[in-house]
């Protein structure tokens, strides 16, 4: 039964919150041999690089809200 919990990927839930606390230097160590050891790396890819493109344009859209209120 335990060998069945190891065998699981991460859902998305995981894999959402492992990106979000690998993003800000947070992840812990359990969590990231969990993701090394059974996460799929082209998940993990993409999810970094859509979360970087999401950043990118919550920070264009704030500066650009701030800049045309002067």
């Amino acid at each position: 039964m335990i060998e069945e919990n190891k065998s699981k990927k991460p859902g998305l839930g995981s894999l959402i919150k492992s990106i979000l606390a690998a993003a800000i230097g947070v992840q812990s160590n359990k969590n990231r041999e969990r993701d090394f050891e059974h996460g799929s790396p082209l998940a993990f890819i993409v999810g970094g690089f859509v979360f970087t493109l999401l950043f990118i344009a919550t920070i264009a859209t704030v500066v650009g809200i701030v800049l045309s209120n002067n």
